[in-house]
């Protein structure tokens, strides 16, 4: 099981630093004249943030459990 949320972590981590990236790319080109499209990256981010702050909480429940 700790494995497993191990993973989804890491897949969440990368899934962050991912949309991040490309939301600060599409802020510095500078074709998004509204900031829409930027403003749509920035909440995947913080979506994808949130998710990886749950399972850093479940797998230190798992942990603590396990003791």
């Amino acid at each position: 099981m700790n494995t497993l949320l191990i993973t989804l972590l890491v897949i969440a981590m990368a899934a962050t630093a991912y949309v991040l990236v490309r939301g600060v790319m599409n802020m510095a080109s500078g074709k998004d004249v509204s900031g829409a499209k930027s403003q749509e990256w920035m909440r995947k981010r913080v979506l994808f943030q949130g998710v990886a702050i749950l399972l850093v909480v479940l797998i230190l429940i798992v942990a603590g459990a396990d003791k």
